[in-house]
């Protein structure tokens, strides 16, 4: 009975209770312990963090270069498509998409059809956001 009493003034004391019985020598030996706990705390946040950092990091140069393939694939399959056309004897080709170059970041407007059966509800936007060396995705509605 006494240890489990002990356990729990311990535990109050932890959280900031029933500190007025305790004398200045254990009132400094609470504090010691409690910044060395946080310290550690503070330290596991950090490498878990960190952790998750290099994993978007690994993340992103993984999507960039699935982007790339992908970017590689559909500029294969218009040459095809350019190609099939030029053999085709008196076809006069006439594309409604002119031909541009891409940004990765940006996905061209012009592409998409004014009279589109979608709101702008169903549209979302996706991006990275750096906040106090921290990097996560966030989904962010665009209306």
């Amino acid at each position: 009975k006494r240890q489990i009493r002990d356990i729990q003034n311990l535990n109050r004391h932890i959280l900031g209770e029933a500190l007025s019985s305790l004398s200045l020598k254990e009132l400094k030996n609470l504090e010691s312990r409690l910044e060395k706990g946080l310290s550690r705390v503070r330290s596991r946040k950090h490498e878990t963090l960190f952790a998750d950092i290099e994993f978007m990091q690994k993340r992103e140069i993984e999507l960039q270069n699935h982007n790339n393939f992908l970017r590689a694939k559909i500029a294969e399959h218009e040459k095809a498509q350019q190609r099939q056309q030029d053999m085709i004897p008196g076809n006069v080709c006439e594309s409604t998409i002119p031909p541009q170059s891409y940004d990765r970041n940006f996905f061209p407007v012009n592409l998409i059809d004014s009279n589109n059966q979608y709101s702008n509800q169903d549209q979302t936007a996706l991006q990275l956001v750096l906040s106090s060396g921290v990097g996560s995705l966030t989904s962010s509605y665009v209306s």
